[in-house]
């Protein structure tokens, strides 16, 4: 499991240089956004720029994929992509359950393909 997951420094470093500092930055939103009405056009042009912009990530990772995503077969990015926008459309346009299922079909199928 170890290989998998790589050198645990660099998951500590991870959280601490990464995942902490934003998460200041998302308490701060949520306490100075939590008066904002959701149905704003503002915050709907937020939330569709939001989507582009991952939309654009994801295009981009399958096309040209980084570092060790590369040693994934493109069937498999594919196939991922397919299985996560199927949740997507099956969770109400749930982003986060797209995502998620994507990534869990390209984790088993890695470690189904060894």
């Amino acid at each position: 499991m170890s290989e998998f997951f790589g050198d645990w420094h660099a998951i500590v470093m991870l959280v601490l240089a990464g995942v902490i500092p934003n998460q200041a930055w998302r308490m701060l939103g949520l306490w100075l956004g939590s008066g904002l009405d959701e149905g704003s056009d503002l915050l709907m042009w937020v939330k569709a720029v939001a989507t582009a912009i991952l939309a654009g990530v994801i295009a981009q990772i399958l096309v040209e994929p980084p570092g060790a995503l590369a040693s994934i077969p493109a069937y498999l990015r594919y196939g991922a992509l397919v299985v996560g926008f199927v949740a997507f459309m099956l969770t109400r346009r749930s982003i986060f359950a797209g995502v998620v299922a994507g990534e869990i079909a390209m984790l088993a199928g890695k470690w189904w393909l060894g």
